[in-house]
């Protein structure tokens, strides 16, 4: 870093000397799943993840969860225990070492708690009290199960302690099993471990004193604990308050984190998406500081710029910022803050797509960082061409963009001609709907970018032949998007008629419109996407009434589970009404304001009467007309994005990137 002190952040890259932790600044990489394990043995691509955060500029990684007991087998999580990690585990910690960096293995186990849809055949808990999210009954662990389970952790700690980890934190929040343990709303034992609050307490206690008298000295112990999680009768912040007092007050712990939510209706609490204030937490975290008898606090959720880390730092709220997601999207996200280049920060969205993906089973990827774990992703240069060539990207979309400024930095002449008056593509108008403004970060720094390295625009232009000749290529990457398919059982006239628009129409007339426009809004969706129900949001806002309708069970199928919780908390609270199972009948009656809704199976109608407005979100159709006509006089036609196939944000700026660097 080539400023460790730079003026703008004194506080944010002021170093830290504690009892057993010496760190350069006060940047944590918070834990997350890289899903880069394979048979619980340690990968070099898992490696590469970490090594890329430290070199980044944070100054303490926690790992992702780990198996640490003999009861833990999960395929995904690294087995302490396995005698194959032993050279993996020093490899991994000489890989942060040497960027003047700690590492810190995560202890926890999930319990009951299910992140995805369905039961969990394996479960464990506290008492035989189903899970609040899947209804999973687990398995109740004996005394002896616990005892052993708090033996095993403290030797896998101190296997962790040999290989070189500066220590561990102990995951006691998000509904995981320790969590389980301490909340009165799913601990009934009348054992030891359950009955009051020093019972409830003594998993977690025991596990730490069994740690601290197993290890040396110097190895240090984070707790992150519950600040709320949002279930009465379970851990509220006054109950938050007592337990980080008494883990606090007897216990040599070396920084406390709170976080919220549960596996539960408050699954969504746990990362804080799009629609939540910035800094989502930090107002409950400031006031739970007076519980943790001045152990140095952590501050977490949703902070994403150099500034608000400092600002939090300033006021003393918090000692530490530990940046999850945020780190994912880019690693060097420190030392471009310490260096005052603040624009080059790919910054993140709060999309959740990471989180999707990892829930998946499929590897840590990240909507706006397309390199997530390769051995250049740290500051990022794309190399130079080995010859220099004329390319025209027609659109200026996330994939377009993408594409666009990469093939610049490799020294080619790139122009981008945009039907639209300004870079973004449909991504600008989603940015400009409720919940939607972080999207708007992705686009900023491609078009940044772009601009650097001298890509030539032309906005305002509907591309044809003539202006992409015009341009002289030597390649053309069509980035056109795509556009939603009229539903296909809906009458011809009312298409002829015009007055149905899709969703994305609908939303370019109404995001500017602040005035109540009144009546009934219906929207069809085929979608179950965000920005489907970013529109509803902006509809319940100017409509006196908003019905959705879909075939499928349930709106927002195709979201992660995490998010589409949030969607489910949003509309219920905004009383917008659901119709499943459903289809817009051709019954209906447009011209009077009526609309006869279908029950899929049964034939069943139902009346919506005074609708103002009737719109639809629908699979996509590729903006491809161009192709063939292209590719009968160019030799070398791309086409990327939607306008390939209809997919996804993370496909578009991944799929742009891919195609920049092999131009």
């Amino acid at each position: 870093m080539s400023t460790p002190h730079h003026d703008k952040y004194p506080l944010l890259f002021s170093p830290y000397h504690g009892q057993r932790l010496q760190l350069r600044n006060r940047i944590f990489h918070a834990s997350m799943t890289t899903r880069r394990v394979l048979t619980s043995l340690i990968t070099p691509e898992m490696i590469q993840y970490y090594a890329n955060r430290a070199a980044g500029g944070a100054a303490l990684v926690v790992s992702e969860p780990l198996n640490m007991a003999r009861i833990q087998n999960a395929p995904h999580k690294v087995s302490v225990r396995d005698v194959r990690n032993a050279d993996g585990l020093r490899q991994w910690v000489a890989a942060i070492e040497q960027h003047d960096c700690r590492l810190l293995g995560q202890i926890q186990d999930s319990g009951r708690g299910r992140h995805e849809r369905g039961r969990n055949p394996a479960a464990i808990g506290a008492a035989a009290f189903p899970d609040d999210l899947s209804w999973t009954v687990p398995r109740v662990l004996r005394i002896e199960e616990i005892e052993q389970f708090i033996d095993d952790v403290a030797h896998s700690a101190v296997r962790l302690e040999q290989a070189g980890f500066a220590g561990v934190e102990i995951s006691s929040g998000h509904g995981h099993l320790f969590h389980q343990f301490l909340s009165p709303w799913s601990n009934d034992r009348e054992d030891r471990y359950g009955g009051d609050f020093e019972g409830r307490l003594r998993f977690l206690s025991d596990t730490v004193a069994a740690i601290r008298q197993m290890c040396g000295r110097q190895f240090a112990i984070g707790l992150k604990l519950p600040g709320d999680d949002g279930f009465a009768g379970s851990i509220d912040p006054d109950l938050a308050a007592q337990i980080a007092a008494a883990m606090t007050g007897r216990h040599d712990v070396d920084y406390v984190a709170f976080c919220q939510g549960t596996h539960g209706r408050t699954l969504d609490w746990h990362i804080p998406d799009m629609y939540w204030p910035r800094s989502t937490w930090m107002p409950l975290i400031e006031k739970l500081k007076a519980s943790v008898n001045n152990v140095p606090l952590v501050g977490l959720g949703l902070i994403t710029d150099p500034a608000e880390a400092e600002g939090h730092l300033a006021r003393g709220q918090v000692d530490f910022i530990a940046l999850g997601r945020a780190l994912v999207t880019d690693p060097a996200w420190p030392r471009k803050s310490a260096a005052g280049r603040e624009a080059d920060i790919r910054y993140c969205v709060s999309c959740n797509t990471c989180w999707g993906q990892i829930v998946d089973g499929q590897p840590l990827v990240c909507d706006n960082n397309p390199r997530v774990a390769l051995a250049d992703e740290v500051d990022f240069v794309p190399t130079t061409a080995e010859t220099p060539r004329r390319i025209t990207v027609v659109g200026a979309g996330i994939a377009g963009l993408e594409t666009a400024w990469i093939a610049a930095a490799r020294g080619h002449a790139v122009t981008v001609l945009s039907a639209g008056a300004q870079a973004g593509g449909k991504t600008r108008l989603h940015a400009a709907l409720p919940g939607g403004e972080s999207l708007s970060s992705i686009y900023d720094y491609q078009y940044t970018m772009a601009r650097r390295y001298g890509v030539r625009f032309e906005f305002g232009l509907h591309a044809d032949m003539e202006a992409i000749q015009s341009t002289t290529p030597d390649a053309i990457v069509l980035a056109t998007g795509s556009g939603l398919r009229w539903p296909r059982h809906w009458p011809v006239a009312w298409r002829e008629d015009g007055l149905i628009p899709d969703a994305r129409a609908l939303a370019e007339n109404l995001v500017a419109i602040t005035v109540p426009q009144g009546g009934t809004a219906v929207l069809f969706d085929m979608d179950h996407t965000e920005g489907t129900y970013a529109l509803v949001a902006l509809l319940a806002r100017l409509y006196d009434r908003v019905v959705i309708v879909t075939p499928r069970e349930r709106i927002a199928g195709d979201m992660p589970l995490v998010s589409a919780m949030g969607t489910h908390r949003r509309l219920s609270l905004a009383t917008v009404d659901q119709m499943p199972l459903a289809e817009i009948s051709s019954e209906s009656v447009l011209e009077e304001g009526l609309v006869r809704v279908r029950q899929i199976y049964t034939g069943r109608l139902t009346e919506i009467p005074d609708v103002a407005v009737l719109t639809y979100a629908t699979p996509r159709v590729p903006n491809d007309a161009l192709y063939d006509a292209l590719c009968a006089v160019y030799p070398e036609v791309h086409r990327i994005g939607d306008c390939r196939q209809p997919r996804t944000t993370l496909v578009a700026t991944s799929e742009g990137h891919a195609l920049g660097n092999t131009l």
